[in-house]
């Protein structure tokens, strides 16, 4: 899932019996089983009904759990509100265009009128990112280990130094993930979440309008696809304009399957961080690799597991949020 709504992770690893459990670290399968043992059942019914009647949802979460776990770690961060003495990670550039952020608030709401002060908004939008994406199937697309407790503190200065973006290439984008202790497969397995959501033109005009800097008719990047280029050009009619959104997939924009891949070897990958994954051989192997559907539905889901483990609070650390946007008062 925009800004690199981007969204990915892990290696080619089979998850047997508890082997999951050790790649969460202190997370676990049903780990609100005994304290509240509705709780999955209840972020997934509430989240199946929002977006039942908004189809962008699906992607508004995936990126909203990406840039969460991107930014110190898959706390919850992301849905706290700026306050008076402190600008909040929803303020950064990148998160000004996330929405759902209210259907978070009513799962907690919901759990917390059924099982008060146990499950963590970190947990919430883990499952709600996951639940959305399975709307379309009718049926739990990967597993979510829970566990996770809430941090105390969102700063919007450290988003942009965290959070690849779309005008990123191949070097820093395997960099920012190795940052997160992921590797050169979770990023080209996660950046298959591109498949659905949109893209603002201010993201990528550039390469349609001053690719070289210098500006002039035909400054345009040689890696984009012409046809889909002047497509783009149709909608994104200047190099200002920072208010039109373009389906990042433009085969398939709200069906959640592979067809990021068949675009991007077709050269119709809308960010620079999309091209910049045919750069690479073996990240081009890997794009190969995942033209085949059901792999790459085994390995989005393996990824997005083992993503959702980056940096996480557990134990006595952080807190369990009353309220996802504010922090519990001292």
């Amino acid at each position: 899932m925009s800004n690199v709504s981007l969204v990915s992770v892990i290696a080619i690893v089979v998850f047997f019996g508890h082997i999951g459990d050790s790649e969460g670290g202190d997370l676990s399968k049903n780990f609100y089983k005994s304290a509240c043992p509705l709780a999955e059942e209840i972020v997934k019914n509430v989240t199946w009904k929002h977006v039942a009647s908004n189809s962008a949802l699906p992607a508004k979460f995936l990126r909203m759990h990406f840039h969460d776990c991107f930014v110190r770690g898959c706390d919850g961060s992301i849905l706290l509100d700026s306050t008076g003495n402190n600008k909040a990670e929803k303020a950064a550039v990148p998160n000004q265009s996330l929405t759902g952020f209210d259907v978070i608030d009513k799962i907690k709401e919901k759990l917390e009128e059924t099982c008060p002060g146990v499950v963590s908004c970190a947990d919430i939008l883990a499952l709600a990112a996951r639940d959305s994406v399975s709307f379309q199937f009718k049926k739990s697309m990967w597993e979510v280990l829970t566990g996770r407790r809430d941090g105390r503190i969102s700063r919007k200065s450290e988003v942009l130094s965290n959070i690849p973006n779309p005008f990123s290439n191949f070097a820093s984008l395997k960099q920012s993930f190795a940052n997160k202790g992921l590797n050169l497969h979770d990023l080209v397995v996660l950046s298959g979440g591109h498949t659905i959501g949109v893209g603002h033109c201010s993201f990528f005009s550039k390469r349609l309008y001053n690719f070289t800097g210098k500006g002039g008719k035909g400054d345009q990047d040689p890696s984009l696809n012409p046809t889909y280029a002047s497509q783009l050009k149709a909608q994104c009619k200047t190099l200002s304009d920072t208010a039109t959104t373009v389906a990042m997939d433009p085969g398939s924009p709200l069906s959640f399957d592979n067809h990021y891949y068949t675009a991007l070897n077709q050269k119709q990958g809308l960010f620079q961080s999309d091209a910049a994954l045919l750069t690479n051989k073996e990240s081009s192997k890997i794009v190969n690799e995942l033209l085949d559907q059901d792999s790459f539905f085994t390995k989005f889901g393996e990824s997005m597991k083992r993503m959702g483990t980056v940096q996480v609070l557990t134990g006595s650390d952080g807190e369990i949020r009353k309220k996802c946007n504010v922090i519990n008062s001292v």
